[in-house]
């Protein structure tokens, strides 16, 4: 196992808002990207998905609801829930799924 510095390992991603899987834990994998303040589509998934904010804020809607996440924040988006990231997020996120 090896130590990563997540807010180093995001800065380094080459572009915003594409993750990068630095490892699994069971079946779970564990992602870090860099959030800017351009927002994203919204989507759903078939699993669970946990999303930490480690340094910025998330302007997230979940199911249509504004919600916002801070740093030290998770937030766990069940199965098959619409939701989006609204515009004005920024730093660092850590995305949990399968």
């Amino acid at each position: 196992m090896s130590l990563l510095n997540l807010v180093s390992e995001s800065a380094a991603l080459p572009q915003a808002w594409r993750s990068r899987v630095l490892g699994k834990v069971g079946p779970a994998n564990v992602k870090v990207l860099r959030m800017d303040a351009l927002p994203l589509e919204e989507e759903s998934h078939p699993y669970d998905e946990a999303l930490l904010v480690l340094e910025g804020v998330m302007e997230l809607s979940v199911s249509g609801v504004p919600t916002t996440v801070r740093a030290g924040e998770l937030y766990l988006v069940e199965a098959r829930t619409p939701h989006t990231v609204r515009e004005g997020s920024q730093g660092t996120l850590v995305i949990i799924d399968l």
